[in-house]
């Protein structure tokens, strides 16, 4: 019997919230008939469901009396705001009353949300934000995006695991390619974290390429690049902002000539096609890997679109059972044979118990 997936909402996280959060799920309910329980302030939140066609939609609500702004500290929103929508939403979680969470709000709080009430994965040192953004050949996986900017070897080689079991699950890529971002594809370049996650990746079990540069995230040359969070939010938000400019920019080309103009409604499905690949709103959120449960964070500028693909996301998430499917490789690499020793610690227990932290 198919295991019955909720997806808890945490509908007052983001910037415009409950609008987006309300529409996305609605949009959710209707086009997959995916169950939601919205979590945040019941009277707001009712007063949004109101302006949809609600009838007839797997749709609850949980009432949560505090919000986390965008400038709370993360470990005082967890701890000081019990009952506020991102903690109440991963406490359903956790007590078997929703699969899962998705948030437009604080990714710090969120990730300690998930963190504290969730826990994490056994062999796990730190969850990731990872993200998907478009290439030349289809999708590229990159981590960590801005959960944890100081990092240690271990957790990028952490990381690299869980992007690859990612891949395999979401995807369906058999042995996804992993890479280190680096400044330059020579082992002499990079820096000692760099240096040191290569020696680690370069005797593990796992697809592993080398260093690669900034470019090779849009040529498809990997399919998952590893780096700390510092320089992965840094990637993302360069990312954002191209897409954007580069719309805005043919956008006024195209207006400036009336035979630009032409061109335009030409070319105009291209351009329709280039601008859904490269919109977020199009992959919906970053999951939350290594937490014992499954987590949304989506931009807090999301739209209902944004957050019903997020939903979407989530549900596929729990349904492809990604968790089990990384518990499972943890396991693995544990047994690999002891031959594959650096300096008389395995390379598999070096990933498998996390022994830097």
């Amino acid at each position: 019997m198919n295991k019955r997936i909720i997806v808890a909402v945490d509908a007052m996280g983001g910037d415009h919230a409950p609008g987006p959060e309300v529409a996305g799920a609605v949009m959710a309910a209707r086009e997959w008939r995916i169950p939601v329980v919205l979590v945040g302030q019941q009277a707001r939140i009712e007063a949004e469901l109101a302006t949809h066609r609600c009838v007839g939609l797997d749709i609850s609500i949980r009432h949560a009396s505090e919000v986390v702004g965008m400038h709370d500290s993360a470990s005082d929103a967890v701890r000081k705001k019990k009952d506020s929508s991102i903690r109440v939403a991963f406490d359903l979680v956790r007590d078997g009353q929703a699969s899962a969470v998705v948030s437009t709000g604080n990714s710090g709080a969120t990730m300690a949300a998930g963190m504290f009430v969730l826990k994490r994965i056994p062999g796990i040192d730190r969850p990731a934000i990872a993200t998907v953004v478009p290439n030349l050949k289809d999708q590229t996986l990159v981590l960590d995006v801005g959960g944890n900017v100081d990092c240690k070897a271990l957790h990028l080689a952490q990381f690299a695991l869980m992007g690859s079991v990612y891949m395999q699950q979401m995807f369906g890529k058999e042995r996804p390619r992993v890479g280190v971002l680096s400044n330059g594809e020579e082992e002499s370049k990079g820096n000692d974290l760099t240096r040191e996650t290569h020696r680690i990746l370069s005797r593990s079990p796992l697809n592993y390429l080398g260093y690669i540069e900034g470019r090779d995230i849009y040529n498809g040359t990997v399919d998952v690049v590893v780096c700390d969070g510092f320089v992965g939010n840094v990637v993302l938000k360069v990312s954002e902002g191209l897409a954007d400019a580069m719309g805005k920019m043919l956008k006024a080309e195209f207006g400036s000539r009336w035979l630009s103009r032409l061109g335009y409604l030409l070319a105009r499905p291209a351009f329709l096609g280039f601008r859904k690949k490269v919109d977020y709103a199009e992959y919906g959120g970053a999951p939350l890997l290594g937490i014992q449960g499954t987590g949304m964070i989506c931009h807090g500028k999301s739209s209902a679109r944004a957050v019903m693909n997020a939903i979407r996301l989530a549900h596929e998430f729990e349904a492809r059972q990604v968790n089990e499917q990384l518990i499972r490789r943890l396991v693995e690499i544990s047994d690999l044979n002891p031959s594959q020793t650096t300096e008389g610690t395995g390379v598999a227990e070096e990933l498998r118990q996390g022994a830097l932290s």
